[in-house]
């Protein structure tokens, strides 16, 4: 699945496209993604303006001028493709470059202006909904959403809050969504080792201090990796084709048996498995 950055990166790459623009016309090429489309999917969309394109977590989302919000997901494959008179592009920053086999183009979006924009995913496991905006956030998609770790609303002492008396791992609650929202993997390993805490210690047993600074660490790893087009893991792709690079500034992930960046440290990176997930952390530096 996508994580944060990865979601955000191809945000920013369809927005010019996408806001402000009028839909003239869907083709939606088959009756489902992961789910059936929403009834008059097509019918619905087709001249509607797209006021802001946003995001909430891993989705995606295009509030458009009727009030109702287009929610879409890229699932473990899905990516999206912009194409004008002139140009194509694939919006996103992924390790392996994403499908571009017609076979699996499944939407396409022509928009006021010129602008075709494709949603194509092989697996299929991303899908489509229409959700009035006024009721999103009681969807029973987002009404369980935990906190966004971007901005301000994240702090230490919200963390500390969120984790309370928690006895389970400090990366098992960074990684439930319903605390925070979109973390994953990738990420969580990167932030703790920024902050310097051990993921198999109880979320609860933060300091206010550790709490804070943990926060702190958590907005500059996905911020830095927003600016850098996200991890360009596995499948997915930037909106305008180019491969991201944070991957290669990864201090842990995925680099076990190698020396702990920390100056200093003298550790080596460790794997872990936790609740089926690779872990990736120093414990000499990581307490």
């Amino acid at each position: 699945m996508p994580e944060l950055p990865e979601v955000e990166t191809v945000r920013r790459g369809l927005a010019p496209a996408m806001e402000g623009r009028r839909i003239v016309g869907v083709e939606a090429r088959r009756p489902d993604l992961r789910f059936p489309f929403p009834e008059r999917f097509a019918e619905r969309l087709t001249g509607r303006t797209i006021a802001a394109l946003g995001r909430r977590a891993k989705y995606l989302l295009a509030d458009l001028d009727d009030g109702e919000t287009l929610v879409m997901h890229l699932g473990m494959s899905g990516s999206f493709r912009v194409e004008t008179a002139t140009d194509a592009a694939a919006p996103g920053a992924f390790h392996h470059p994403r499908s571009k086999a017609a076979t699996h183009d499944h939407v396409a979006f022509r928009l006021e202006g010129g602008a075709t924009v494709t949603y194509n995913d092989p697996r299929r496991f991303g899908f489509m909904a229409l959700i009035p905006r006024a009721g999103l956030e009681a969807h029973p998609l987002f009404r369980h959403v935990g906190l966004e770790p971007l901005g301000n609303a994240l702090d230490g002492a919200r963390l500390k809050a969120l984790f309370g008396a928690k006895k389970t791992s400090l990366k098992a609650a960074l990684l439930d969504q319903r605390l925070i929202a979109g973390l994953g993997n990738i990420y969580v390993c990167e932030a703790l080792h920024r902050a310097g805490l051990s993921p198999l210690r109880a979320a609860g047993s933060l300091t206010e201090a550790e709490a804070e600074r943990l926060a702190g660490d958590i907005r500059v790893v996905l911020e830095e990796a927003i600016a850098s087009g996200g991890s360009t893991l596995r499948d997915f792709s930037h909106a305008d084709g180019a491969l991201g690079y944070f991957q290669h500034s990864f201090r842990v992930y995925d680099r076990e048996d190698e020396p702990c960046p920390t100056p200093g440290c003298g550790g080596v990176v460790e794997r872990v498995v936790q609740t089926g997930r690779s872990t990736f952390f120093c414990a000499r530096c990581q307490r």
